[in-house]
């Protein structure tokens, strides 16, 4: 139920298939948006049903396997419960099938990156370290490769740990990054946005090790609940970094200018992922050779292109204010920022704050959270040029290359989500990319 564009639903339709069973797939978009995945399928014994949903498809169904956009409550799962079947989601299938150990990261900003380096870090190692999850990797098709000690990465969204909490399902080795206001279209408070999160560690055992983040009061304060050992990262505790670089048993184990990523976010990033590695093992000369090494990750402060001495940073990734902030900070040099899109119910006072800190201009993009980012614009930078809104993209960078002086950056950091303009985030990204490098 919900095949979707970013291989997740295409991993777990393929698997399926390929052991026998009678497979439906059912996604509310038409063909036209999901052919890339309908072409990855072709040939494959799969029925179709595209652009609605079928009331006796569920009836009918002994397995649904839900899509993590899928909300719990839909209608259609409630009619599939009611008939006695059984309710999975791609990550619940994993779980239960997985034979190695599971490192699972989640948070609202970082994961990624966190999941990526954790993953770098053991792999010079453990070779055969497997790394996947919500990262348009599919989890089920790496299972031929996984065997019982073979360490198995998994960035977890807040969607596909609900379906891990409701089976009872829990990674041995978890880490929470942070926690700020993201998915409140989705969740409607903090509050329960947490809970989900949460269900990362609480179906631990005794032996589980969960990594939180001293310096995230609402994290931090989750070591109460955690039914196995925990381990810090931050500021002050546990592995800690500062201005010189990480640190892990009172002992420098890396130095600042050996960590290529900029902003100070990424050196917490880095912090998390050696402490969740540290836990499981990895030696610390192991986890210094990965970082050193690390080539950073497409779609986050990833840059794209210099031209006539501006660089062009593509952070689409950044569909929340809080990380969007994070990119502002991570650079001394004046900024010429892409920000807005569609809404998820967010706060815009604190971007719009660090934009009067930090960029010399802004181009903003059509969509439905725009007018919320130009009134919290209004407020707090009014001597910052307000370019736009536009609703073409070549249109919106071509006037951000003409505010952008040599030595300058031109930045996309939305604070916002894609829809509406564009497919999703990666789509925009994708788009940046390709628009920059024909100037």
């Amino acid at each position: 139920m919900g095949l979707g564009v970013h291989g997740g639903g295409l991993g777990v339709a393929r698997f399926l298939a390929d052991r026998g069973a009678l497979v439906t797939v059912t996604d509310l978009r038409g063909p036209e948006l999901l052919q890339p995945s309908l072409d990855a399928l072709a040939g494959l014994p799969i029925r179709f049903v595209l652009g609605r949903h079928d009331e006796s498809d569920f009836r009918a169904a002994d397995l649904v396997v839900r899509n993590p956009g899928v909300p719990r409550e839909s209608r259609f799962l409630q009619i599939a419960r009611a008939a006695g079947a059984t309710i999975e989601m791609e990550m619940t299938l994993f779980f239960r099938l997985c034979p190695g150990p599971i490192l699972g990261i989640t948070g609202t900003k970082g994961k990624t990156t966190t999941t990526l380096l954790a993953a770098a870090m053991l792999r010079e190692q453990f070779a055969d370290t497997v790394v996947a999850g919500n990262l348009r990797v599919s989890a089920l098709e790496a299972l031929p490769r996984i065997g019982a000690r073979t360490p198995v990465v998994l960035e977890l969204s807040s969607w596909q740990l609900e379906g891990l909490g409701e089976a009872g399902l829990s990674p041995r080795y978890a880490c929470v990054t942070n926690l700020s206001p993201d998915h409140l279209d989705r969740y409607g408070s903090m509050a329960a946005y947490g809970e989900a999160k949460k269900q990362i560690f609480l179906w631990q055992g005794p032996d589980g090790v969960v990594v939180l983040n001293h310096d995230d009061p609402i994290v931090a304060a989750w070591a109460a609940e955690a039914p196995g050992q925990v381990r810090w990262f931050g500021s002050y505790a546990g592995t800690r970094y500062d201005d010189a670089g990480i640190w892990q048993d009172g002992a420098l184990l890396i130095a600042r200018d050996e960590v290529p990523l900029p902003g100070r976010h990424n050196l917490a990033n880095v912090a998390a992922a050696a402490a969740l590695a540290g836990a499981f093992g990895a030696e610390a000369a192991r986890i210094r050779a990965a970082v050193r090494g690390f080539g950073g990750v497409e779609h986050r402060l990833e840059l794209v292109r210099e031209l006539a001495g501006v660089r062009y940073v593509n952070d689409t990734a950044a569909t929340a204010p809080e990380a969007a902030i994070a990119a502002l900070h991570s650079f001394s040099q004046p900024i010429v920022l892409i920000a807005g899109g569609a809404d998820k119910n967010l706060p815009f006072e604190g971007f719009a704050r660090a934009i009067a800190e930090s960029a010399k201009a802004v181009v903003l993009l059509e969509g439905s959270a725009t007018p919320k980012l130009q009134s919290a614009l209004a407020a707090a930078a009014p001597a910052t040029p307000l370019l736009g809104p536009y609703g073409d993209f070549a249109a919106a960078i071509a006037a951000a290359r003409g505010q952008a002086a040599p030595g300058e950056i031109v930045l996309l950091a939305p604070g916002c989500a894609s829809f509406g303009m564009f497919r999703n985030e990666f789509h925009r990204g994708e788009e940046f990319r390709r628009i920059v490098g024909q100037l």
